[in-house]
């Protein structure tokens, strides 16, 4: 199996399928695929978790089914226009917007990051580093240092305060040598996207989440998609994260300063937006022919750990039980989120949950992927 998390834990993938036009269709009509799905995401016990929802669509038509409750203090159901926050699924959105600035000339892909931010005060052998390099994760920056360990839920909420430049971030990977030489390894690294992200800023003299919002949320009519900034809250009927304290209390996480995760995890989004987002980019709405087909090329190296690379110019690659599946996973605490179609759209889904673990296992996407891409007898 490939490995989908951010945090690199192990496990299993899911699908989905075809185009979502408009709102959300009514449920089809109960089938034992639908049954085995709605079972899939009703096991709240493994792992642990507040709520989840799952939108799929295939050749067999589209499903969409929910468990638990947005948040606990009203109960209330999961619905398919409920913000949650999506994690990492922003960087699809923000090499979205690099592919179309390099589409329409306003950047060169091999150019190093040095020309490109040259007010960024980077280290000289940083200049290996081409934009490409951090689109597919093969740029080689080094390990971080002065980040705080975020390694029990009482840091978690301790720190979550805490506020972060995109600067800041930045200097701490710029104490030592790169790693590997750019464009001979491949490491999943947000660092990349946080350097993508000021590289829109520099080349178009907007914010970043500005831009993603003139160039895909508005034309998509994505309205419950945001770039938050520094708005630590999430807005309407949201779907509340919580964790798991080690004396047994579960805390609502939901109020976050996401500024540790300025340009590579911020987003906040929904299941039905998604969905939009998906079709429109695997349909080429958003990009032309040769940009799109950077989003399907995983580059002639391996991961660090020697297994075949994974991560393309904004997208990653799993295989499941013979399929390949193309999209984007996105952790935050409290909230998990997978968005994985088909490369042919035939088969999609945007899975969203809130476990409550720090490090939750991957269970429920196994039991997800399991129904939609069985494995063979």
């Amino acid at each position: 199996m490939t490995s989908l998390s951010r945090r690199a834990v192990t496990g299993a993938l899911a699908a989905g399928a075809l185009a979502l036009v408009g709102t959300r269709a009514p449920a089809a009509a109960a089938t034992p695929r639908s049954a085995a799905l709605q079972a899939a995401i009703s096991d709240l016990s493994h792992p642990e978790a507040i709520a989840s929802q799952l939108l799929v669509e295939g050749r067999d038509g589209r499903w969409y089914g929910t468990a638990g409750t947005a948040d606990i203090a009203s109960g209330r159901p999961v619905r398919a226009d409920d913000p949650f926050r999506a994690g990492s699924v922003t960087k699809a959105f923000v090499a979205t917007v690099v592919l179309q600035l390099w589409a329409q000339g306003w950047l060169d892909l091999d150019a190093p990051i040095t020309r490109c931010l040259p007010d960024l005060p980077l280290p000289a052998g940083f200049g290996e580093i081409a934009v490409s390099h951090l689109l597919n994760h093969t740029s080689g920056l080094p390990d971080h240092r002065g980040l705080p360990d975020l390694g029990t839920p009482e840091a978690v909420v301790r720190h979550r305060f805490d506020h972060w430049t995109p600067r800041a971030l930045v200097r701490t990977v710029t104490h030592e040598g790169l790693k590997f030489t750019p464009g001979d390894k491949q490491e999943y690294r947000g660092i990349n996207y946080v350097l993508l992200a000021l590289l829109i800023e520099e080349v178009t003299g907007r914010r970043y989440g500005d831009v993603i919002a003139s160039r895909i949320l508005r034309p998509l009519g994505l309205t419950g998609t945001v770039i938050p900034g520094g708005d630590r809250r999430v807005h309407g009927s949201a779907v509340h994260g919580y964790l798991r304290m080690t004396d047994g209390s579960l805390c609502d996480v939901t109020t976050y300063d996401q500024s540790s995760s300025w340009g590579e995890g911020e987003l906040v989004s929904t299941a039905d937006d998604l969905f939009r987002f998906q079709h429109a980019l695997f349909t080429g709405a958003l990009l032309p022919p040769r940009a799109r087909e950077k989003l399907f090329t995983l580059p002639p190296v391996t991961m660090l750990d020697g297994t075949d690379a994974r991560y393309s110019m904004g997208l990653q690659a799993a295989r499941v039980n013979g399929t390949t599946f193309w999209g984007k996973t996105g952790e935050n605490y409290g909230y998990r989120t997978r968005m994985f179609a088909t490369r042919d759209l035939s088969t999609r889904f945007v899975l969203s949950y809130t476990p409550t673990p720090l490090n939750a296992r991957e269970d429920m996407i196994k039991r997800v992927v399991d129904v939609l891409a069985p494995p063979s007898s």
